[in-house]
């Protein structure tokens, strides 16, 4: 079998094992799991207002759990943020893959002071339950009025019904509040299964001795992982070395990195300049300003197939993204520009906040460094996602 066959076999089969199996018949075999009602739920578009939007709408299995959409507007808007159930409305941010997710700990403060963990972007959400229970009410996402609605959208399907009594007692459905609870658990029992976290990256793979990497790949590595070369690691590795198996590449810390503002979207959108986006701020159990603009560190895992960039989408290129680090090390003019705008980076909405600490560890990375720090990131991808990197990298 060709590289590019097993390529699309892993896809494929990947894409079968995660299409929603139909709810249980009055003659099928019943939802045998939480899990499993959570999978179906997950793919139901008729959570949605218009009934044309689904949890996998902008957690597409097939594209690394993020959204591959074309929103319709135009570059560089078009796939920065994601397309509500209306067909209209776009917010600011981007949305997050849900790969890797169950391992986000719960939001908590830390001993030294900063915030940790978190779903969604600024962590308003401590858990996968809370960050399930979010989209389907948003009005510019699913657009579902209040939890009984969407409630009563689940039992207009008699085999939600049974399988939601079945696992969480006959009295589910007494109180809409309960039933909304028990909704958001079983799409996170789904979201914590092995189909969201396989582990079998070329990384994996090269950890367990069955591929080596090649030249470009393995400088890739060692500069990733060496605070003397590169300050990736500052952010992104959680485990020591050796023991790093199972890393998920974010120590889901919060930092205001200095991302530019994506002025095409918010004149899209319409924010324009009349608000900033206050990233953990924004956290109602946040309140202390030197909060402002920073944004939860997210995994590396399938970052190569899961572009555009940013909390705001606002790079398209992984690359642009290491380049973009790599501007805060150098004194180069040519540092200073965005490749893919030829114009300078752009403002930042917090620059007292920035986290210069960890922004400036490590020396100017040359252009072959900076490519194999990308070649790198592309040996995180998941083995069913391989075959997407030549169409997006």
């Amino acid at each position: 079998m060709t590289a590019s066959n097993r390529a699309f076999c892993l896809a494929f089969s990947a894409v079968v094992f995660l299409m929603p199996t139909a709810p249980a018949g009055a003659d099928g075999p019943a939802i045998e799991s939480v899990a499993e009602l959570g999978r179906a739920l997950f793919f139901d578009a008729n959570l949605s207002k218009n009934r044309s939007q689904s949890c996998s709408t902008c957690h597409a299995p097939d594209a690394g759990f993020a959204d591959p959409r074309d929103n319709g507007y135009d570059d560089p808007v078009s796939r920065a943020v994601s397309l509500g159930d209306d067909g209209t409305s776009i917010g600011d941010r981007n949305a997050p893959t849900a790969s890797y997710a169950r391992f986000i700990p719960k939001f908590h403060l830390r001993e030294d002071g900063e915030y940790v963990g978190g779903l969604f972007w600024d962590g308003r959400e401590a858990d996968l339950e809370g960050q399930a229970g979010g989209p389907p009410l948003n009005p510019i996402e699913m657009g579902m009025a209040s939890k009984g609605h969407v409630v009563a959208r689940l039992m207009e399907n008699p085999d939600y019904v049974a399988a939601f009594k079945a696992h969480f007692g006959d009295t589910v459905f007494d109180d809409p509040e309960n039933a909304y609870r028990a909704m958001t658990q079983s799409i996170a029992a789904f979201e914590r299964t092995d189909a969201f976290a396989p582990f079998d990256s070329r990384y994996d793979r090269y950890l367990r001795g069955e591929v080596e990497f090649t030249k470009q790949e393995e400088l890739g590595r060692t500069l990733f992982f060496s605070d003397q070369f590169s300050n990736c690691n500052q952010c992104h590795q959680l485990r020591e070395i050796p023991g790093a198996e199972r890393e998920t590449f974010s120590n889901y810390e919060y930092h205001n990195i200095g991302t530019p503002v994506h002025t095409a979207v918010r004149a899209a959108n319409g924010s324009g300049d009349k608000f900033a986006d206050l990233g953990l701020l924004a956290n109602t159990a946040v309140s202390d300003a030197e909060h402002a603009g920073k944004f939860k560190v997210p995994t590396l895992r399938n970052v190569a197939v899961t572009g555009p960039y940013m909390h705001n989408g606002v790079f398209k290129e992984l690359r642009t993204v290491v380049a973009f680090y790599n501007q805060y090390n150098t004194q180069a003019d040519s540092a200073k520009i965005n490749p893919e705008t030829g114009e300078p980076w752009g403002r930042t909405q917090f620059p007292k906040t920035l986290s210069v600490e960890e922004l400036t560890v490590g020396p100017a990375l040359e252009d072959e460094r900076i490519d194999a720090l990308v070649a790198f990131l592309k040996t995180l991808t998941d083995a069913r996602y391989e075959h997407l990197l030549d169409d997006r990298q």
